[in-house]
């Protein structure tokens, strides 16, 4: 956390919880120590010093629970006040307590109220923030004693692993909120993506696909219309049954090239799952559709497509192969110094943005083969 920045936990309701169980911590604590300096105040060196801790400590609690429950004000100065106001409670024990109740282990002046900061650094920080504030405490607990006895051991062996568990508890809780926070969004969307896919199913789809099976039907200038409804659909098919990413950020590829699957082409791949980064999925299937596309314009009005995923680990390929009229092996280069870049953004450059390759292999009579390749 960078000094004078609002801890970006603080708005977590997991942590607003674990603020409001410190706070409780802090003031059950408190009731402790208030039960054992009243006891033993008249056995001080100085009583007065005892109340005058006493009352330190019941006015910190106050303003550290106040300012605790504002999350602008959990900053890192406030935290290592907290500490600092523990430090110095333990080390005024030497000038309020006798010389023979420290020696024969009388607990300091905030017991275990001390603990509270360490909790407090854990829940602002984390595990590292945690050990910091339980080594601090622990360190004017040894200096106060001014040797490390048993108890003493004990004390900061305890504090020590209340800070760090602490604060990993702290970090584990905001993972898991952030998760729980991510599939909520992920069910969200993927619901109202069914919707949609429902209602344009019902409507648009069968428009196109009616369009698309007359006009191949009448011929002529209607053969064009519906081969134009026929792309459409493809495209829309392919929007509307994309899913949204993971909360992995991950996207199944094999559910981004279903939706091409056609009269002319065909889709096959594994049988399980093919999960690839989403921006590189994206891009497969994008690379795939204009694979797809240059097909239905380019090889042939009786050409036919076959797409095949196979996921080797590392490495997805995915093929487009038709067995069209094909080309000549130097037009795409052609193409390229021509200005005219359709194949070489289209696919290609659209492979290479997403960290993949693209190598189209085509002659003359023999068709044409897309093979794209990502790796993990």
């Amino acid at each position: 956390m960078r000094p004078g920045t609002p801890d970006r936990a603080a708005r977590s309701a997991v942590v607003a919880q674990l603020w409001r169980a410190t706070a409780a911590f802090r003031l059950a604590t408190l009731v402790y120590a208030a039960a054992l300096i009243l006891r033993h105040r008249h056995g001080y060196a100085h009583p007065l010093g005892g109340l005058l801790a006493l009352a330190a400590m019941a006015g910190w609690t106050v303003l550290a629970t106040a300012g605790y429950a504002r999350p602008r004000l959990r900053r890192r100065a406030f935290v290592v006040a907290d500490v600092l106001v523990a430090v110095a409670l333990i080390l005024g024990t030497r000038w309020v307590d006798t010389g023979v109740h420290i020696d024969h282990g009388a607990p300091t002046l905030p017991v275990s109220w001390a603990a509270a900061p360490v909790l407090a650094c854990a829940v602002t920080g984390g595990p590292w923030a945690g050990l910091a504030g339980a080594a601090a405490v622990s360190a004017a607990d040894v200096v106060e004693r001014a040797a490390l006895a048993p108890n003493t051991f004990n004390g900061v062996v305890l504090l020590l692993i209340t800070g760090v568990v602490g604060g990993y508890v702290v970090r584990l809780g905001t993972r898991a909120e952030t998760a729980v926070e991510r599939v909520a969004r992920l069910e969200a969307a993927t619901a109202e993506r069914e919707r949609i896919a429902r209602e344009v199913h019902d409507s648009v789809l069968q428009v196109l696909s009616l369009v698309s099976r007359r006009g191949r039907e009448l011929g002529g200038e209607a053969a064009e219309l519906g081969r134009l409804a026929g792309e459409g659909e493809t495209a829309l098919r392919t929007l509307v049954a994309t899913p949204p990413a993971a909360a992995s950020g991950e996207l199944e590829l094999r559910a981004l090239l279903e939706p091409y699957a056609a009269e002319r082409v065909t889709v096959s791949g594994p049988a399980g799952p093919v999960p690839l980064p989403a921006a590189a999925a994206e891009a497969v299937a994008a690379a795939v559709g204009a694979a797809l596309d240059n097909v239905r314009r380019h090889a042939g009005a009786g050409a036919s497509a076959w797409v095949l995923v196979e996921d080797e680990g590392d490495v997805v390929t995915v093929s487009v192969r038709d067995d069209g009229a094909g080309f000549a092996a130097d037009r795409l280069a052609r193409a390229v110094e021509a200005g005219r870049l359709g194949v070489a953004q289209s696919i290609v450059g659209r492979m290479r943005d997403a960290g993949g390759t693209a190598q189209v292999t085509s002659s003359p009579g023999q068709g044409t083969e897309v093979e794209l390749r990502v790796t993990r």
